[in-house]
């Protein structure tokens, strides 16, 4: 019962847009209607400026950090602590309070991954800094060290279940970029 709870509270937690809060209340506008639409940190500085994204990463890396030391502080060990993350991630992207339509997650995937172990996050940003001279993209750069969080977990000597749930994280971020990252690949074949 006390997952069940975990796992909802999660979700529930996600749909809380930090970009779509600012821009109401502090700037008059609708994020979803401005800009690219997504109510994330990167529209929100585009759309609202610099201390809209840097309240907005704030606040969504907030939920991922949040969730994943809610599960530890209730006793629950690494594979839940990612699943909640998981889980706060979805209610991020696909929020029910704003039909389904909401940010990518990035900052919510890194405030939790943050949380949930300092140094494999380190070494993601080390990953990061390696590939993005050969990309010269933020959004490939990021996605291409994604792609490795799964081997970086099994290097941490974390469990199957772990690295399952890891895998999991890695296609949600990259399912919510799909549309980004086609229109790398067609630029470079342009």
């Amino acid at each position: 019962m006390t997952l069940f709870l975990l796992l909802i509270g999660s979700y529930m937690l996600g749909n809380i847009l930090t970009a779509s809060i600012i821009s109401k209340f502090l700037y008059k506008k609708n994020i979803q209607a401005e800009g690219s639409g997504n109510p994330g940190a990167r529209n929100a500085g585009r759309v609202l400026g610099k201390k809209a994204f840097v309240a907005t990463f704030i606040g969504d890396a907030s939920k991922g950090a949040v969730a994943v030391l809610a599960t530890r502080w209730l006793g629950f060990e690494a594979p839940v602590e990612l699943l909640a993350l998981f889980v706060v991630m979805l209610g991020h992207n696909y929020p029910i309070w704003a039909r389904f339509r909401g940010g990518m997650g990035v900052s919510t995937f890194i405030g939790g991954m943050l949380a949930f172990n300092p140094i494999l996050f380190a070494v993601f940003v080390g990953l990061f800094l390696v590939f993005y001279p050969f990309f010269k993209s933020f959004t490939v750069a990021g996605l291409s060290a994604v792609v490795w969080l799964p081997v970086l977990v099994l290097l941490f000597s974390y469990d199957i279940p772990t690295f399952v749930i890891a895998c999991l994280l890695a296609t949600l971020l990259l399912f919510a970029h799909r549309e980004d990252l086609k229109g790398k690949i067609l630029l470079k074949r342009g």
